[in-house]
This record gives structure tokens, C-alpha cells and sequence, in this order.
């Protein structure tokens, strides 16, 4: 396994086998390192300590035994996606799931099952038909027609692994699938730190609208997972019930009010509000062009962070209360240092 966490722990740091072996100032060369990526040979200790710290990852990692994979990855954003950026993504997200996986077995508690809201996948045709999987969803797992509070609370409790994770600008999210030798495969969907939380919520509710419809015909795939994140966080009678059936004008603070209720951007609400037929599509442009010019480059008055994935962290937390983990572990597995760990488990001083 040594040779596939190097090259995974290489492309995660975007080099080339040239510049690694410039990395390690030429302790060993490109070729040799390709030969140890596969698996023809192995590092001495001393190359080996070198490389890790090239790659900024402890010395372990690159001797895991872990036989994970993912499978079935999915940008969002693809087009503008390079080549070398998708593998930097894919490397970072096994890493993460890697980590996450590990802890779990640890504890001996598994990973959730995945939820599949019954009926799923959903056939949709057309828009209206991506209104109706989010209401179903909605329905299946219990959702009523409120406000979602937390959306990475509420995928992790449905057995979908949420990451958040520093990725390249062009890339907002992802969904894929992990596989290890027998056992069920584990459904993940990851979001980008760099962007705003409502960005982030968006582009969560986005990326299940992806695992919970089947597209049938012509219909953008792209837009109707757009549509159904839309209907999911801000459900059209619950929405219209707070800003009436029809509308010809808004005020700054009245959308900023109903922005915050629902945990979304400005700009996804005013779309909404077209979508339902609250504005018409000149009210929409008349937004954009006045109290909304900068929406779509700059979120007006920002949410607080509140979608923070935690469950990891919990469950690295209570290996090491439990004393199933050092507390050098769980810096490892929780890639920060024993100072921070051991701030975390005492809490605020007195």
C-alpha cells in the first residue's frame, strides 16, 4: 500500500515526480520515486522520513494498510475543473474519508446507513418534477415545511458522510462513494471551505439532489438539482406563507431577514421568488440591478458559521477520552497539533 499513499499524498500536494524528488532536494530521483508509487520497490527510512515531510503527512499515513477507495466521483463545476485540481480533490477526500473511516472502526460503531429516501431515486423530467423529489425527501426523512437548521447535521444523521475541505476556486463540491472489501459502500458529499455557508448549504442540498433524482430525457441535470436545493431549503409553502402569493418589489432588509431564516444567499432567494412566481422575471432583473448589483460576488451580510462537520472530530475526541487513541493520534488523525487537542479536551481555563 506504501506505493499508492505516496502518489495519493503527491497529487495531493499538486507534484509532479520531478518536483518531488526537487522537494527532497534530490535524495532519491523522479524515476525512483515513480518506481516506489508502484510498488516495485520501497524506501529506505531515511527517504522515507524525507518524503513524508515533503508531502506534509506524518510518516504513518504513508504505511496505512487502509484498502479504501472512491468511486463514482462527481464535480460540481467540471468544466472548469483541471485535471491536475481533480486529483488534488480526490486525493484530499480519500485522505479525509480515510482518517474518518479509521476512527469509526476504532470505536467498533460502523458507519450510518445510508437513509435512501423511499422512492428514490426519483424520476424527474422536469422542473416541477425536482420541486416534488425535494417535498418527497422532505416527507421521508420527517422535515415538515420549516427552515433546515443545519444541513450537514442533517445529511450525517442520514448516513452520508459530509467533508468540508480547501479546494481549488473552480470547484464548489462533490459527491462520490466509498468502497472498502466487503462492506456496504458509504455515500459522501463535500463542500469547499473557501466559499460563504450559504454557498455551502446550497451546494450540500445540491449535491443530494444529484444521489436522489434520475434524470430522464433532455432535462440539465445542473438545473434541476439547482431547482430541487432551491424547493429543499426553502419550501414554496412555507416561503410563500412569509412573503405572500405575488410581490412587485422588496426591500434591503425584508430579504435580508427572510435570507437568514432560511440559511441561504440573497440571490438563490430572489430566484427562488422567480421560480414560484412571486416576481416576475423583470422584478428579478430590477433586484439585480439595484439593491442586488453585487449578490452574486459578494454575499450582503454573511451568515455566522454553522455548518461545521463535527461528527468527526466527536468521534476522534471520544477515542481519545476513552484511551482507545494517544493523544498524539488524534492530532495525527485530526491534522493539528497536541497543544490544540489537548485545549479542546480540557475546555476554557478558569
Amino acid at each position: 500500500m506504501f506505493g499508492e499513499r505516496l502518489k495519493l499524498a503527491r497529487k495531493r500536494s499538486g507534484l509532479s515526480l520531478r518536483g518531488l524528488a526537487d522537494a527532497i532536494n534530490h535524495a532519491v530521483s523522479a524515476q525512483a520515486i515513480g518506481r516506489y508509487e508502484r510498488n516495485e520497490m520501497l524506501p529506505g527510512s531515511a527517504t522515507a522520513l524525507k518524503l513524508a515531510k515533503a508531502l506534509g503527512v506524518p510518516l504513518s499515513y504513508l504505511f496505512s494498510p487502509s484498502e479504501i477507495r472512491i468511486e463514482g466521483v462527481e464535480f460540481r463545476k467540471t468544466a472548469a475543473t483541471r485535471a491536475q485540481e481533480r486529483a488534488m480533490v480526490e486525493a484530499a477526500v480519500l485522505d479525509s474519508l480515510d482518517r474518518y473511516l479509521l476512527v469509526e472502526d476504532l470505536l467498533e460503531i460502523g458507519s450510518h446507513v445510508w437513509d435512501k429516501p423511499e422512492g428514490a431515486p426519483f424520476k424527474v423530467s422536469d422542473l416541477d418534477d425536482a420541486e416534488t423529489a425535494a417535498e418527497s425527501v422532505r416527507k421521508a426523512w420527517n422535515l415538515g415545511g420549516d427552515a433546515i437548521p443545519n444541513v450537514t447535521e442533517l445529511l450525517e444523521e442520514h448516513g452520508i458522510k459530509v467533508l468540508k475541505l480547501d479546494f481549488p476556486l473552480s470547484v464548489d463540491g462533490l459527491t462520490c462513494r466509498v468502497a472498502r472489501p466487503g462492506q456496504e459502500k458509504v455515500p459522501v458529499i463535500v463542500g469547499s471551505v473557501a466559499k460563504s455557508v450559504e454557498r455551502r448549504r446550497f451546494t450540500l442540498a445540491h449535491e443530494l439532489g444529484h444521489m436522489v433524482m434520475a434524470i430522464d430525457g433532455d432535462l440539465d441535470e445542473e438545473k434541476a438539482c439547482q431547482r430541487f436545493a432551491s424547493a429543499l431549503l426553502m419550501p414554496r409553502e412555507d416561503l410563500l406563507f412569509e412573503v405572500g402569493q405575488r410581490r412587485h418589489a422588496f426591500g434591503y432588509a425584508e430579504i435580508i431577514e427572510i435570507k437568514r431564516m432560511y440559511g441561504v444567499s440573497a440571490a438563490a432567494l430572489i430566484v427562488r421568488l422567480r421560480d414560484l412566481g412571486v416576481i416576475t422575471e423583470g422584478t428579478l432583473q430590477a433586484v439585480f440591478r439595484g439593491i442586488g448589483r453585487t449578490w452574486r460576488k459578494a454575499e450582503p451580510e454573511p451568515l455566522p458559521e454553522n455548518e461545521e462537520p463535527r461528527r468527526f472530530q466527536r468521534l476522534v475526541l471520544r477515542a481519545l477520552a476513552e484511551d482507545i487513541i494517544s493523544l498524539p493520534k488524534a492530532a495525527e488523525l485530526l491534522r493539528t497539533s497536541t497543544g490544540e487537542v489537548s485545549r479542546i479536551m480540557s475546555g476554557p481555563a478558569e
